[in-house]
């Protein structure tokens, strides 16, 4: 039972530690242009990492979630907002998921 609050207490001065050491360290403006620019993405990149994996096995068939995203990925393309972007893929993921 020591283990799990001894796993717990690392797991959260670990996580204290990453949020609070960047504001500690560095204290100027940061000038770097790679650097800033590389910061500006990593949210994007994040969302997408954990996003992704999870839109092809969200369905009972990888097929039906390939087809929900490219229909998604098109309808992006062309310029649709979110809401219709939403309901095309789940709609064809729908029935998709009916036909097969």
């Amino acid at each position: 039972m020591n283990n799990i609050y001894i796993s717990i207490l690392i797991m959260a001065v670990v996580t204290y530690l990453i949020r609070v050491l960047p504001l500690t360290l560095i204290r100027k403006e940061i000038k770097n242009t790679f650097i800033r620019s590389f910061l500006y993405y990593v949210p994007y990149v994040t969302l997408a990492v954990m996003t992704v994996p999870a839109i092809f096995y969200a369905t009972g068939n990888i097929f039906t979630g390939i087809a929900g995203f490219a229909v998604a990925m098109v309808l992006a393309f062309l310029g649709a907002g979110l809401l219709p972007v939403a309901v095309g893929s789940c709609v064809v993921v729908l029935v998709l998921e009916i036909l097969l």
